[in-house]
């Protein structure tokens, strides 16, 4: 499993001839550390120091997001190997035979399933990062002061993450020959797309405000 390996063999992974790992399960893995870095502001932020002069709705919103990032995290870790196994079926159904009509109709339906599933995969990852970023805001208002900037970095791993997952997802779209499951992927894209940028710069907004 790819997450079982160091950082560094998963690093010499992804710079080899190799396919997989590729841009799919780094961008899981960008919005896994985007958000570890705001869990770790939780956890500098939360029953720390001056914490009981943060208001209480605030305070209670922190606790909230900081067990709902951890959830994020496994399940944006779990996407890492997901993702490098999800263009497997395309890969099987083009060997599939196409001697006969039947043959070639068979092996057509499986690489349109297969296309499906390897834009499902990204498709996921891109909504966990947008999770991430709509959980983000209150840490960047809240968060410890001291670890404003982790906040700053969360956020770009995060969007980075969501972003690079969309460019997957656009890709194997292309592919798609069922016109109303790729408007449906379309327009999901491109709101994913708008509400992460606008998250993205909301919260670097706040973060550049406390840095000064």
């Amino acid at each position: 499993m790819l997450i079982e390996k160091s950082v560094k063999d998963f690093i010499y992974e992804v710079k080899s001839d190799n396919p997989t790992p590729g841009g799919g399960s780094v961008s899981a893995l960008a919005g896994s550390l985007g958000a570890a870095l705001s869990n770790m502001v939780g956890n500098l932020t939360i029953g720390k120091g001056k914490y009981e002069e943060i208001p209480e709705e605030k305070r209670t919103l922190l606790e909230i997001n900081q067990e709902k990032l951890s959830f994020l995290i496994d399940d944006l870790l779990s996407i890492i190997d997901e993702d490098s196994t999800a263009f497997d079926d395309v890969m099987k159904a083009f060997k599939l035979p196409k001697s006969t009509e039947e043959e070639k109709q068979i092996r057509s339906e499986k690489i349109q399933l297969g296309y499906k599933k390897a834009l499902e995969v990204p498709l996921k990852c891109a909504q966990k990062c947008l999770e991430t970023l709509n959980l983000q805001k209150v840490f960047a208002e809240y968060g410890n002061v001291n670890a404003i900037t982790d906040v700053g970095v969360g956020t770009l791993l995060a969007y980075s993450g969501l972003e690079g997952a969309l460019f997957n997802v656009t890709i194997n779209l292309k592919s798609i020959k069922d016109e109303e499951y790729r408007e449906k992927i379309e327009k999901a894209v491109k709101e994913s797309l708008e509400k992460g940028k606008e998250l993205k710069e909301e919260i670097l907004g706040i973060v550049y405000k406390r840095l000064s």
